[in-house]
């Protein structure tokens, strides 16, 4: 363990009887408790966090009330919502999904005592995991372990976009993640955090252009820092009209071979289908809550016999699951991390908070009190940055484009 890893596993102190867990008392009302320690059975470890990343959109649905499953119940075995108690209801005890921490007692030889690994058990001080039952990615020596929040699951969602897009052109007979973008043009609509590292993800495997189209100019401007070609599409010039004019395959055949669309709002799937080539398909990573008004589906879909495919953290697509699990879309995203890591903590996160002022991060958020592209929790008070930690920053609404799945995993 490095002599930095080292000094944040001994920094977080914290009462050896409790641990503290933020909850979602109910609408609106988010707030840190504690509970009581357990002791480490046999066959499992504990884990001190370091670092929780805030998923702005799965985790805000729970604080503003809109997520589906405060309402409805979810039938797994039909894949429907059906009438009858929902799933999920406050208080809401698991809040997050991109935890990192260090193993600070283990009782089962598969998961040593001081390594760092990423995990996804919400914002708390410590956990107790099962390696049976818990995924538990380690963590390199060589990688912020900031950045180690993306590991466990944020960045496979990402990656499984481009999985779902090499699927579309190759079946199950998907050799790299670049075999769906490699060579063509695409547009990431969104400038969250999931449409950001995807279109990195794009970038690093081969696309022969990426560009990111998203209203807010702050987030445009992450984009450019990223290296990454930005456009308004609520500027002066149509967008679509613009790429389709710039990006021609054959006559009657322009646009974009690969959209990722990554945010939940029923206008940007509108603007995605408009720049998309003709039978092209949309790749969906976004989480919508609610309906879908601006949507016209008579217009670009139905004349371009264009495709939607919905890219879920809950499953692969067909026939890839032995090939692309889960931990190779971790490997995946610890690449993309080495490559570009510094540009991502330099641009992309952009809070990092003391675990103490989670309630009110949460509530300033929720509120839109406060704007942020990444904000992190940081454990270790000495670890928050407080050139990053201003009441309000001007990155703009939050991009609901967290997957259902990911809802699942916080209630």
């Amino acid at each position: 363990m490095t002599e930095a890893r080292a000094a944040m596993a001994g920094a977080h102190t914290v009462d050896e009887e409790t641990e503290r867990n933020v909850v979602v008392e109910g609408p609106g009302h988010v707030a840190v408790r504690e509970e009581p320690r357990a002791p480490v059975p046999t066959g499992a470890f504990r884990v001190t966090t370091l670092f929780s990343g805030v998923s702005a959109g799965t985790e805000l649905s729970y604080v503003k009330g809109t997520s589906p499953f405060l309402g409805e119940r979810w039938d797994e075995g039909l894949g429907l919502f059906v009438p009858g108690e929902p799933n999920a209801g406050y208080p809401v005890m698991r809040l997050g999904y991109m935890e990192v921490g260090t193993v600070a007692e283990s009782r089962t030889p598969v998961i040593p005592v001081g390594g760092t690994v990423a995990m996804a058990y919400g914002h708390r001080t410590g956990y107790i995991g099962d390696p049976v039952a818990d995924r538990v990615v380690p963590l390199p020596a060589d990688l912020d372990p900031l950045l180690g929040i993306y590991v466990a699951h944020m960045g496979p969602i990402c990656a499984n976009g481009l999985l779902h897009a090499a699927a579309d052109l190759c079946g199950s007979d998907v050799r790299s993640l670049g075999d769906g973008v490699s060579g063509r043009r695409v547009v990431v609509v969104g400038a969250g955090v999931v449409a950001l590292l995807t279109a990195l993800l794009a970038r690093r495997h081969g696309a022969a252009s990426v560009v990111v189209l998203d209203p807010t100019p702050e987030r445009r401007a992450v984009a450019d820092a990223l290296g990454l070609e930005s456009l308004d599409p609520e500027g002066p010039k149509d967008v679509a009209a613009s790429l389709k004019t710039r990006w021609r395959h054959a006559p009657g055949d322009r646009g974009a071979d690969v959209v990722f669309q990554c945010r939940g709002q029923a206008a940007a799937l509108h603007l995605a289908l408009r720049v998309a080539r003709p039978q092209a398909t949309v790749i969906d990573l976004a989480f919508y809550q609610g309906g879908a008004a601006e949507l016209r589906l008579g217009a670009e879909f139905h004349h371009n016999g264009l495709g939607v495919r919905c890219a879920q953290i809950g499953r692969v697509p067909r026939g890839l699951a032995h090939t692309w699990d889960r931990e190779r879309l971790s490997a995946e995203t610890i690449d993309l991390l080495r490559a570009d890591g510094t540009a991502i903590r330099e641009h992309l996160v952009t809070a990092v908070v003391p675990f103490e002022d989670a309630a009110e991060l949460f509530a300033n958020l929720a509120a839109r009190r406060r704007h942020e592209l990444q904000a992190v929790l940081a454990f270790d008070h000495s670890k928050a940055d407080p050139h990053l930690t201003t009441p309000q920053s001007a990155y703009g609404p939050a991009d609901e484009t967290a997957t259902r799945s990911a809802s699942r995993i916080t209630a």
